[in-house]
């Protein structure tokens, strides 16, 4: 790529026209975040941190088969925003935006050509921003957000590290690439293959003091984990790894032809498809004429971080789709370098308008279908008016068997073991269950039967097996359907005394 003396004016100029982009994109996230994000597990997420708010521990009080960090940030957030799903979702959409704007800035620095620049940056974020997983679960009260905005960051910082002799850069990128690992481990391999990388593209300090220097940082980010296994070293080896293990399969028979479908998805999405051509062309260009060797060396770790990212997401059962999404921001660097590829190839002057014109039609058609494919998805608005009607008909003090969403939108403390619906399916030995907060589903059954809560909701196609197990309708007298869900309440018989 040949360079062109930079108009510091027009360079200007075009910064600000990237930021501007950017920011439309981020007024999107935040209009969907605030209308139509809605992911199921995020239930269980958001309660967690209003559990943690409550004085309660993950692991120790209650269970939460993920680590911890973004559950402690997203509770600190919520005493000042307050307790509500919108306030998450906005802080999720923020932290989604920033992470473009740092790989927009990214692509916009390094890339070398001034008259595709800005198109090979806007590109970018355009290839990011309006990916379909990304627009759609980068927006919700999972930790999706922020592990992109982590990661994104641990990538900026340690590209500038090896550059620089103190190791302050190296405990920044260890401490922001665990981060992201401290609150999802789906995000695990980030920090090995950025320490690795820092190590053999180091060009100023000591090898092994940014070594300690990015362990020391890595250390830090996961001390809250450390913490709570010093309390409770079992049930947080439960949660934090024996449950992904051994337990998340459960209830999964065919999980591994589930996986197969995952790992072919790809094929009938078309944003996927764009990022994975013109991606696959700027690996192509770097390896066969990338001069410089620094931009080269950054080029090779968006690809490995990426294949290290696909892999490991790929190894769990079940996988979804949506986890690939933290491939996106690596995928978009070398897919801007793509386009540059092919577009360089047109002959007419007005090539990189053209090129980032039909990459914005095609991202735009792409979203526009996933958004439409999930317009009968639940909706947060939809679980407020449940919450709405179960305030309504649940005595003051009685006891409420229901969702995640619920017991965070009535803000009702959930009895032990309701915390994550999911635990339900499994059979532990009595003393571990009683240990990691888990409760059986045949137990709930006979406290269902044995007239323990005044209200029960339930949303009959997220759990059938559930629903048919508890044998709730002909306990209660009274019922209302709210879309697909059920509020039952008004005992049918009075619960046996307790002596």
């Amino acid at each position: 790529m040949r360079s062109l003396p930079d108009d510091p004016n027009r360079a200007q100029s075009q910064f600000r026209l990237l930021c501007a982009a950017v920011a439309v994109l981020a007024c999107g996230l935040l209009g969907y975040s605030q209308t139509l994000a809605f992911a199921w597990d995020e239930g269980y997420h958001v309660l967690a941190a209003q559990l943690i708010n409550a004085g309660k521990r993950p692991y120790l009080d209650f269970c939460f088969p993920q680590t911890p960090l973004n559950a402690y940030w997203v509770a600190g957030w919520m005493r000042i925003a307050g307790e509500t799903w919108r306030a998450v979702h906005a802080l999720a959409a923020l932290e989604t935006a920033a992470a473009i704007l740092l790989i927009a800035d990214y692509v916009y620095a390094r890339f070398p050509v001034t008259l595709w620049r800005l198109v090979v940056a806007l590109s970018a974020a355009l290839l990011f921003g309006l990916n379909v997983p990304v627009f759609q679960y980068g927006t919700v009260g999972q930790a999706y957000g922020f592990c992109l905005l982590a990661s994104v960051a641990a990538f900026r910082v340690a590209v500038e590290g090896v550059a620089k002799r103190r190791v302050w850069w190296s405990f920044a990128a260890g401490f922001l690439a665990a981060a992201a690992a401290a609150s999802s481990l789906l995000t695990a391999p980030v920090a090995p293959v950025l320490l690795l990388w820092a190590l053999i593209y180091n060009r100023e300090g000591g090898r092994w003091v940014k070594f300690i220097g990015f362990l020391a940082g890595g250390l830090l980010a996961f001390l809250p984990v450390l913490m709570l296994a010093v309390r409770g070293f079992r049930p947080t080896l439960f949660s934090v790894l024996q449950y992904h293990l051994f337990y998340r399969g459960v209830e999964w028979e065919e999980a591994t032809s589930h996986n197969i479908d995952v790992w072919l998805s790809w094929i009938d999405s078309a944003d996927a498809l764009l990022l994975g051509v013109l991606a696959l062309a700027g690996l192509v260009f770097t390896i066969q004429h990338e001069a410089d060797r620094s931009r080269r060396g950054e080029m090779y770790l968006c690809f490995w971080l990426t294949a290290a990212l696909t892999l490991h997401i790929s190894t769990a059962r079940p996988t979804f789709s949506r986890y690939y999404l933290l491939t996106v921001p690596f995928l978009a660097v070398l897919a801007a370098v793509g386009l540059y590829e092919v577009g360089s190839r047109l002959e007419d002057r007005k090539g990189p308008r053209w090129a980032l014109l039909a990459v914005t039609i095609l991202l735009c058609l792409a979203l526009g279908k996933g958004l439409y494919d999930s317009r009968d998805n639940y909706s947060w608005p939809e679980f407020e008016q449940i919450a709405a009607k179960i305030d309504q008909v649940t005595p003051p003090g009685g006891l409420l068997f229901a969702d995640e969403h619920i017991y965070f939108l009535t803000r009702r403390s959930p009895p032990s073991g309701m915390e994550l619906q999911d635990s339900h399916k499994l059979s532990l030995p009595p003393d571990l269950a009683a240990l990691v907060h888990v409760v059986p589903r045949s137990e709930w059954a006979r406290r269902m039967q044995a007239g323990m809560f005044s209200t029960v909701q339930t949303c009959r196609d997220e759990d059938d097996q559930r629903f048919e197990v508890l044998g709730v309708p002909p306990l209660y007298r009274r019922n209302v359907s709210i879309d697909t869900c059920n509020v039952y309440w008004d005992l049918a018989a009075a619960p046996p005394a307790h002596h």
